[in-house]
């Protein structure tokens, strides 16, 4: 009796080191996905016209996304689908798309602020970088 005690505890402590480690994963990617979300606003109301041009801001801006892209991919492990989290199972079942996905966002930051030299450019460009958010959080995102 004391031996299956012994087990259970163990698994017990076992599991919640999982959870703790799930919920910090979750969290870890959820602050990710808001620090691309902030990047975006900046430039996003300039493409509006609702903000001045300003090309220091908008090549800010891109190496979050390039920085930021590189490291979320990191933050969907298997035990990380279930908990508090707004990724939908399919971005789990499918997750070599997602990865690639983040691939493609980060080239796009990449070439765009490599080719954005003023605003007519910049108008150019941006589109394409985040055009790459909204195909990405229709299929793999809840709902809001």
């Amino acid at each position: 009796m004391l031996r299956v005690l012994a087990a259970l505890a163990a698994l017990a402590v076992g599991a919640s080191a999982v959870l703790a480690q799930n919920a910090q994963v979750i969290a870890q990617r959820k602050e990710a996905m808001k620090a691309l979300g902030s990047a975006a606003k900046g430039p996003g109301s300039m493409a509006k016209g609702d903000a001045p041009f300003n090309a220091e801001t908008v090549k800010a801006s891109l190496q979050t996304v390039v920085d930021t892209a590189g490291k979320v991919k990191n933050l969907f492990p298997d035990d990380s689908q279930t908990g508090d989290t707004d990724a939908l199972p399919v971005a789990f079942e499918k997750k070599a798309d997602v990865m690639a996905r983040f691939d493609k966002l980060s080239a796009d930051a990449k070439a765009a602020a490599a080719a954005i030299t003023d605003e007519a450019s910049f108008k150019a460009q941006w589109p394409k970088v985040v055009a790459n958010c909204g195909g990405c959080h229709k299929e793999y995102r809840k709902p809001k």
